[in-house]
């Protein structure tokens, strides 16, 4: 009977859990009294006793165990520090009240005050040092922010003045945020100790100071940072994918090779479910073992743990098919891209390089992407052909082919193609690489080429110019007061002369000749910066003569930093702007324009550019829908463009708009009124001009962005928009007063991605 309702190893003490020995122990007692008669044993209140005492042990085992209580070892809430001792300047006289002059805005910490070292400012610095403690609890927590460096905005925990543990503020560079975060250390190995605190401000420079608050000895185990975590990986596959969460914490993720830190990264991990993986290619070490270190981990992350080795990115089964990726305007694989780059003719193929963060879908990490094509339209990414180095990220530049080998970098028959970048350090300054293959890329190993001449001066853009036999570079260079484009010479594209400047310019200048009405003896220089605005004028090898006041440039919304292509091999000149197509909820953010051809022509105001579509977009028609022309009137109800229904639309219409007229493509509005001369995309309105009293417009429309010209290409009108899924319709809307409708042609376009 008692077996069956107790098993002996039920009861036997060296099997069971702490809680439930002494109830046990005390239920055996009961059932072993020897004196007692047989039957005793069955008593009813016997048995009960011994259940309840059995159940009593089970409900107790289940109740999480009692916490001591958490011994404060500061807040910090005090008009003074006392007892601690501070020194030097950093600390002031008392804990702070927040945020302090000339300060971001400090938050995350208890109550008002706090520890917070930028007192009189970075320069200033000091020492705090609590009074002696016995470490009683297995666990210190406190919260932290401001400067990362272990050994210069610190805190640390002493014992006999030796450092047993250290802990630091997130920020290392430029940007950052100064809210504190949760933070501690595990000391079960010193429980007992007599123990001090130290929190430390030896730095000067860019984020040195150190914020903590709320020291605590606890046994409940907080957040505990490690640092330097490190894992190593056998390589036998193309990529790590490694897990990204959009907003996380930024990690400093090193590629250690050889125990050489290859490129370093300020990467989001996820430490538990990512919301997308980012490809790192590994391949040049097939065979090899190399390591990735997190200067700062969660001890609970996932983050290492669940990087994987594969031939394939991670979750791309719909690559190129995502619901918001752009069809025939290029973006990369996964992650942020933002100004085009290095745009060249080399070796039978188009190269597009881009300012690119593999590792984030936000701006950061600036590498050069690289893609190429054949005809402009059908890309394929490659690998990043510049990664960040000791000398900073890779900001924007430029690229040539050196086909008379000025610069010594090419091979017989086979010339150099020679970027030039920012090298976004502590200074800026301007570098090369080169490739003669398109594939590989070199770094000079004298970088840079070119050193700090103002501030964040950047964006070299290199060009030909023949009558002077000498490369010329043009750059962005800012100053306290003005922005700059400099005018700079090369013989051998290594060593370079100032020639001019010229104010007025800001970002990513371009430069380049175009014959105006299309007439090779009538040739103009126009120079252009990132915001699209232009001059027209003369060039004469050393200094540009502006003819022309500065012009505006597109006239839409979210195009910035184009740049045209060297070595086109017919002599046009075509461009491509980062277009600003926000992507949430993809692991990509960003792409470029279509290729747009430029032109220079006469307009009673003096020579203008303009703005079409590159002619290589006409390989993506694949259903055409031509009306004749028809008038419309505002009792107009039928729809002529009723058969077309289609997600990607090429529309080129030509209209004589006595009245108002407005069409509808794909629930977007675009209307043009007769009294203002103003054509609106939605909510966004521009002056454009009739050509011999016609309105001109061709419409290119993508999942999320349209591109718009008009009047013959004088305006240009790129419009980020994410059209109505639901609606593949195209449709004119009743007008005010007769419409002539001379032409109208809309293509059905297919995806550049198909088939590439």
């Amino acid at each position: 009977m008692l077996q069956r309702l107790m098993p002996p190893s039920f009861l036997r003490p060296s099997l069971m859990r702490p809680s439930l020995v002494r109830p046990c122990l005390v239920a055996r007692a009961f059932f072993s009294l020897s004196t007692a008669p047989r039957a005793a044993l069955y008593h009813p209140l016997m048995l009960a006793l011994a259940a309840l005492l059995a159940l009593s042990a089970i409900q107790s085992s289940a109740q999480p165990p009692a916490h001591s209580a958490d011994i404060l070892i500061a807040d910090f809430e005090s008009e003074t520090y006392a007892p601690w001792v501070a020194t030097g300047e950093a600390f002031g006289h008392a804990p702070a009240q927040g945020t302090l002059p000339n300060q971001m805005p400090v938050d995350g910490h208890l109550g008002s005050r706090l520890v917070n070292s930028f007192s009189q400012g970075d320069a200033s610095t000091g020492i705090l040092t609590s009074p002696e403690f016995t470490i009683e609890r297995p666990y210190i927590s406190f919260l932290i922010g401001g400067g990362k460096d272990l050994e210069n905005t610190c805190i640390q925990l002493l014992i006999a003045d030796t450092v047993f543990r250290v802990a630091t503020g997130p920020n290392d560079r430029p940007g950052g945020s100064e809210r504190l975060a949760p933070d501690g250390w595990d000391v079960r190995d010193l429980i007992g100790k007599r123990a001090k605190i130290r929190i430390i401000d030896h730095a000067k420079g860019g984020w040195g100071h150190i914020n903590v608050d709320h020291i605590v000895l606890t046994d409940r185990k907080p957040q505990i940072t490690l640092t330097n975590v490190r894992r190593e990986f056998k390589v036998d596959a193309r990529y790590l994918n490694i897990p990204i969460k959009n907003g996380a914490p930024k990690r400093r993720v090193s590629l250690i090779v050889d125990g050489r830190a290859v490129v370093s990264n300020d990467i989001e991990l996820a430490d538990a479910s990512p919301d997308w993986w980012a490809p790192m290619d590994v391949s040049d070490y097939q065979g090899s073992s190399i390591t990735l270190e997190v200067d700062s981990l969660r001890d609970d992350s996932a983050a290492l743990s669940s990087i994987t080795l594969s031939d394939a990115i991670r979750d791309s089964d719909n690559l190129y098919d995502e619901p918001l990726r752009a069809q025939f305007h290029f973006s990369p694989r996964r992650g942020w891209t933002n100004d085009p780059n290095g745009l060249v003719h080399f070796n039978g193929e188009y190269h597009l390089f881009f300012q690119h963060n593999p590792y984030g879908w936000g701006w950061g990490n600036m590498h050069w992407g690289h893609a190429v094509s054949k005809d402009l339209v059908h890309w394929s990414e490659l690998n990043d052909a510049l990664a960040p180095d000791a000398l900073g990220t890779i900001y924007s530049g430029s690229a040539v082919v050196d086909h008379a080998n000025t610069s010594g970098l090419g091979k017989p028959g086979a010339p150099a193609m020679v970027l030039f970048y920012t090298a976004a350090g502590n200074p800026f300054t301007q570098c090369l690489a080169y490739s003669t293959d398109g594939r590989s890329f070199t770094k000079l190993d004298t970088n840079p080429i070119l050193g700090n001449i103002a501030l964040e001066n950047r964006d070299p853009k290199v060009i030909w110019h023949a009558p002077s036999k000498r490369w010329i570079m043009t750059l962005y260079v800012g100053t306290e007061d003005k922005h700059w484009v400099h005018f700079l010479g090369s013989s051998n594209l290594r060593e370079w002369k100032q020639l001019s400047r010229i104010d007025g310019f800001y970002e990513c200048p371009d430069f380049f000749e175009l014959p105006l009405d299309g007439d090779q003896a009538h040739m103009k220089w126009v120079l252009t910066a990132a915001s699209s605005e232009y001059m027209v004028g003369t060039f004469d090898g050393t200094t540009f003569t502006p003819e022309t006041p500065k012009l505006p440039g597109h006239r839409g919304r979210g195009f910035y930093a184009a740049q045209t292509f060297s070595d086109m091999p017919d002599g046009r000149r075509i461009q491509i702007g980062w277009f600003q197509t926000e992507t949430p909820g993809m692991a990509f953010n960003q792409s470029m324009t279509i290729p747009l051809e430029l032109s220079l022509v006469s307009t009673p105001d003096g020579p203008r550019l303009c703005w079409n579509p590159a002619r290589e977009l006409e390989s993506l028609r694949v259903k055409r829908h031509e009306v004749g022309s028809f008038t419309l009137t505002p009792e107009t109800s039928r729809n002529p463009l009723s058969p077309v229904n289609a997600e990607l639309l090429e529309m080129r219409t030509t209209i004589e708009p006595k009245g108002d007229v407005s069409l509808t493509m794909r629930g977007v509005k675009i209307a043009y009124e007769v009294r203002s001369g103003e054509l609106a995309v939605n909510d966004h309105r521009v002056k454009v001009p009739l050509v011999n009293g016609k309105l001109q417009l061709t419409i290119y429309c993508d999942r999320v962005g349209m591109e718009i010209f008009a009047g013959g290409g004088l305006v240009y009108i790129p419009m980020p928009i994410v059209p109505n899924d639901a609606d593949r319709s195209v449709s004119f809307t009743p007008c005010i007063g007769d419409v002539k409708v001379e032409s109208l042609v809309v293509h059905e376009l297919r995806s550049a991605w198909k088939g590439k």
